[in-house]
């Protein structure tokens, strides 16, 4: 009797774990889920992930339009600053402050706690404070440009091919440009150009390297897939896509919870009103093979991707819907604020290549001890490739860097410093805090007084001695002398 309530005792326990412990289970990869929507309906947005939040920034929100046997059609909308911040545990959105000029067809990447807005008229770059929710202007690209596509390697932010604006009848001319921004020093140098001239392409970073997929090239829907080594400075050519794309958006697991791919999504050519806009290809840089995902729930045109934990969010775009006439340029747009979570394939099981260690920072200087110098030297080692450093001065903001530098007009007192370092599979690593403090140093004229004064009171001590003998001296003689007299 008491062996078989053992032996129940123990399925119950097995059956336990099973079910509150085990990963999300196979059955719910490759799959799509309903989220919370956007409050404004808009295409040609930027998304980027920070702290686990998404930030749905510009776009336009164009809409109506086409034309029918007796004429044009309305359209409402135009392009805007809008700014909105989507938290995947809550499933809510909440609004931001807006981005200053409304831009549509940019680039956007993340560095440290803030969003990097660049492209369009101008090449204007403004920046998104995520922890103060402020924009500020930093240096303009080279070479202003839209349709072009962001990506970060080791603290670095690479902005290649797009369309440049001329006077052709399209406004722009895809290019091959590759520009390269630094925004420690606020600096743009270039790269090796794209082999193969590129616009309204899909990119991702996997392993430090830059993939370029599909898009406007020389053939209107490209399968090309370009390679990009910054390392190198130099480009390689992985497996063509199974067919033309354009028009869609990519983002790559990074192995954490699920196997490291890259997910093109959206149309694989340019579409007839009502063809699906949803279709989803899978590449796998180890094996250089393509294979295919579900479809999009909702197809989509010019919508945006984010990247949570592996899983995917498809946020935003628009679609054609014909008119009277049926002629696919003469269809009306109706603009998406539709946001859909993709678990890919293998969700809930980490890639075995996974890096899940954090870097190690060792702080060389200072060091916990006194310093007389206003004018501190930051000098540490980091025992990997890193994607941005920053260092956090008395509990203050964090500070991005990308090297060893010197701190600058520190204040009399004491001081803690920390740094902090992301690696390319996003673990953090953090240094020891150092607490030293800077003394005020004393000057000669500051220490000649006191000097001064130790020889002025020993003088004064030897005086005060004399007179003391002096007056006993006196006094002894003119006791003698009494003395004398007396007898």
């Amino acid at each position: 009797m008491k062996g078989t309530f053992a032996l129940l005792l123990v399925i119950i326990l097995i059956v336990t774990y099973f079910v509150l412990y085990q990963p999300v289970s196979a059955g719910s990869a490759n799959s799509w889920v309903e989220k919370s929507p956007m409050h404004v309906a808009r295409s040609g947005l930027g998304v980027a992930v920070v702290d686990g939040k998404i930030y749905a920034i510009g776009g336009t929100t164009y809409s109506g339009g086409g034309e029918d046997r007796y004429g044009q059609l309305p359209s409402t909308g135009g392009v805007v600053g809008t700014n909105e911040m989507y938290d995947p545990e809550t499933d809510t959105w909440v609004f931001k402050t807006s981005m200053p000029t409304p831009r549509a067809e940019f680039a956007i990447a993340v560095f440290g706690d803030k969003i990097y807005c660049i492209g369009g008229p101008g090449g204007i770059n403004e920046v998104y404070n995520t922890k103060t929710d402020t924009w500020e202007n930093r240096t303009a690209m080279p070479t202003a440009r839209w349709a072009v596509q962001a990506n970060v390697v080791n603290g670095k932010i690479y902005l290649i091919g797009g369309f440049n604006f001329d006077d052709s009848a399209f406004g722009g001319s895809q290019t091959s440009l590759n520009e390269v921004y630094d925004p420690v020093s606020d600096s743009w140098t270039t790269g090796m150009p794209m082999p193969d001239a590129t616009a309204d392409y899909s990119s991702a970073v996997v392993g430090n390297r830059i993939y370029i997929i599909g898009g406007l090239s020389s053939i209107p829907r490209s399968n090309i897939n370009q390679i990009y080594d910054p390392a190198t400075d130099s480009w390689s050519q992985g497996a063509l896509s199974p067919s033309g794309i354009r028009y869609c958006a990519s983002g790559a697991t990074t192995g954490v919870n699920a196997p490291k791919r890259i997910y093109v999504f959206g149309p694989t050519m340019k579409l007839w009103p009502g063809e699906s806009a949803g279709s989803v290809r899978v590449y796998d840089p180890a094996t250089d093979g393509w294979t295919t995902g579900a479809n999009m729930s909702s197809p989509r045109f010019d919508f945006a991707i984010a990247v949570v934990n592996d899983s995917l969010y498809a946020i935003g775009g628009y679609n054609n819907f014909p008119t009277a006439n049926g002629l696919p340029y003469s269809s009306s747009i109706e603009k998406y604020a539709t946001n859909e979570q993709y678990l890919p394939f293998a969700y809930g099981t980490p890639d075995p290549s996974y890096d899940c260690i954090p870097p190690k920072i060792q702080v060389i200087f200072p060091q916990q001890a006194t310093y007389t110098t206003t004018n501190i030297t930051l000098d540490f080692t980091v025992n990997e490739s890193v994607s941005s450093i920053s260092y956090v001065l008395d509990n203050d903001t964090a500070i991005e860097i990308s090297g060893n530098i010197t701190l600058t007009g520190l204040t009399y007192g004491a001081h803690n410093l920390t740094i902090y370092a992301t690696d390319n599979a996003r673990n953090i690593g953090v240094s020891p805090t150092i607490y030293f403090t800077i003394a005020e140093p004393m000057t000669q004229q500051e220490t000649l007084p006191s000097t001064q004064l130790i020889v002025g009171a020993s003088a004064a001590s030897v005086g005060a001695v004399v007179c003391v003998g002096a007056v006993l001296f006196l006094k002894k003689r003119r006791s003698a002398s009494n003395s004398k007299n007396t007898v």
